[in-house]
């Protein structure tokens, strides 16, 4: 099962910089470690020093990280604020894939937020409460079995 660890990197900054970026690994080590058949991709990840990157080298990652969200089995999108590109991995992937878009936000009156996704957690740790529970394997098999039909 693929996963795609969407989420705020530059949000609203007007300079060069990155948000917070520990939820990405503390996500990836809890899906890795209670769903053993997971393979997470983090954009982040493959791409350390994306914000100075030519516009080519951009845009070549930002379409092809949308793209990739059209066809992994699960978006997790962390929103603790909005995210413009966040939004947009959200849309892709649930309106052109199969993915199911688990979103950990506070802003669940966001329609991105609320219309995009499939689950809404308002915190990081009600989303653990919800993979050690089996809640979100019930959601992600839920959603992947109607995208199928």
């Amino acid at each position: 099962m693929r996963f795609f660890l969407a989420g705020i990197m530059q949000g609203s900054r007007q300079d060069a910089g990155l948000h917070q970026q520990d939820y990405r690994a503390r996500l990836a080590k809890l899906i890795t470690t209670h769903l053993p058949e997971a393979d997470v991709y983090d954009p982040l990840a493959g791409h350390p020093e994306s914000v100075a990157y030519s516009d080519d080298d951009g845009r070549r990652v930002f379409y092809g990280h949308n793209r990739l969200c059209r066809e992994v089995d699960v978006v997790i999108a962390f929103l603790p604020e909005a995210s413009m590109g966040t939004a947009i991995e959200m849309w892709e992937a649930h309106e052109h894939g199969r993915a199911a878009v688990l979103t950990i936000s506070p802003l669940d009156h966001n329609w991105a937020v609320r219309f995009c996704s499939h689950a809404i957690y308002p915190d990081l740790e009600s989303f653990e409460n919800a993979v050690l529970s089996g809640k979100v394997l019930q959601t992600v098999k839920r959603v992947l079995a109607s995208r199928q039909a």
